[in-house]
């Protein structure tokens, strides 16, 4: 079985005034392997081990969260799956070199980066492997982020999106939806060639929404807002390892049909998809991987999951998703959840305040 690992960017909050807290650098430790800094102060990484079980998996990721609270609650300060700050707020670069580089370089777009998402790594034999699965898992990636969309508010404001971390990612020069690789060398022509133009500083400056490790052999599905609600997250991990094994197993064909009747989408067209994903959420409409046309975003999560299913039996994981899905597909997503809470409430504070609790506590 392929392993699967999480890594989830967690903002750092009071719950009572819906304000971030700048002290990460207060929680880290040098001996940690599983919490680490990120861009800002206001933020922290937890990281999974690599997992063959759904229910070690959620171990884990309960476990980190545990951790970052039991740090963060002696400095007032409480972990939130938020994907952007709900509130207006000013992000703190961590003193980092690497960081002082990219706000030079970047300039207005890193001063005001601060979004957090869920990045699932999946096991690959080698890059000739990961190569075919990226090309095979890209289409559905706007599903993915459908699913996890959780970031409507943000500056104060609502923003129209049910992900408007994706449109804020989508600005950086190396964001976005990846294009058609091929192979593993047409992989590595592409990295090379955004090396060479300096227009990215560096490896891990490659922030497409899904994008081949370059520390260890996974591919790195990046398009999904953190989800305060840890079974989205582990739902979202199963999803994501069960295209990837479908994809290598069988290409473009399951059981001997194709899996689509129109070649693979170019990035412009895949760009809209993701768009219209960041808009809709689970409450509108999908652009269908096997049409190119609009569907109802159910009929589409629907489809991804008939299209694993082989997977999903093989590993145990069914049950887990198809309970899952139905449960969030009744919800209507985590935006939809957010915007309840703020019309019960009326204040963008109880927002936080609710996400930091669901992150901690649960449902």
């Amino acid at each position: 079985m392929r392993t699967v690992g999480v890594e989830e960017e967690l903002l750092l909050v009071d719950v009572r005034t819906g304000k971030l807290v700048p002290v990460a650098g207060e929680i880290l430790r040098e001996s940690d392997d599983q919490i680490t800094g990120e861009f800002l102060e206001q933020m922290v990484e937890t990281r999974t081990r690599p997992q063959e079980g759904a229910q070690d998996l959620l171990a884990d990721l309960l476990g980190s969260r545990a951790e970052v609270a039991a740090r963060a609650g002696d400095r007032g300060a409480v972990p939130a799956g938020l994907s952007t700050s709900p509130l207006p707020t000013r992000g703190v670069v961590r003193p980092v070199e690497r960081y002082g580089r990219i706000l030079e370089a970047y300039g207005a777009l890193a001063r005001q980066h601060l979004t957090c998402a869920c990045h699932v790594h999946v096991e690959v034999a080698d890059e000739d492997e990961g190569a075919v699965v990226l090309d095979g898992v890209r289409e559905w990636l706007p599903a993915l982020l459908a699913l996890s969309a959780g970031s409507p508010f943000a500056g104060g404001e609502e923003t129209g999106y049910a992900s408007y971390r994706w449109q804020l990612m989508a600005r950086w020069p190396s964001g976005g939806p990846p294009p058609i690789v091929g192979t593993a060398e047409g992989y590595r022509a592409l990295v090379d060639g955004l090396l060479d133009t300096g227009v990215i500083l560096d490896r891990g400056s490659l922030y497409l929404d899904a994008r081949l490790s370059h520390h260890q052999s996974t591919v790195e599905v990046r398009v999904a807002d953190v989800c305060p609600d840890v079974r989205v997250t582990v739902l979202l991990a199963v999803l994501v390892r069960a295209l990837v094994e479908t994809v290598a197993a069988h290409g473009s064909t399951v059981d001997g049909a194709a899996v689509r009747d129109r070649p693979l989408a170019g990035t412009t067209t895949l760009r809209a998809a993701t768009w219209q994903a960041s808009r809709a959420g689970l409450t509108g409409h999908l652009v269908h991987p096997a049409t190119g046309r609009l569907a109802p975003a159910g009929r589409v999560m629907g489809d991804l999951v008939t299209f694993v299913r082989p997977a999903l039996v093989e590993t145990g994981d069914l049950a887990l998703v198809e309970e899952g899905m139905g449960r969030v597909l009744r919800q209507g997503g985590e935006a939809t959840r957010q915007r309840e809470v703020l019309r019960r409430t009326g204040h963008l504070a109880a927002v936080v305040a609710d996400v930091a609790r669901l992150t901690v506590e649960g449902a």
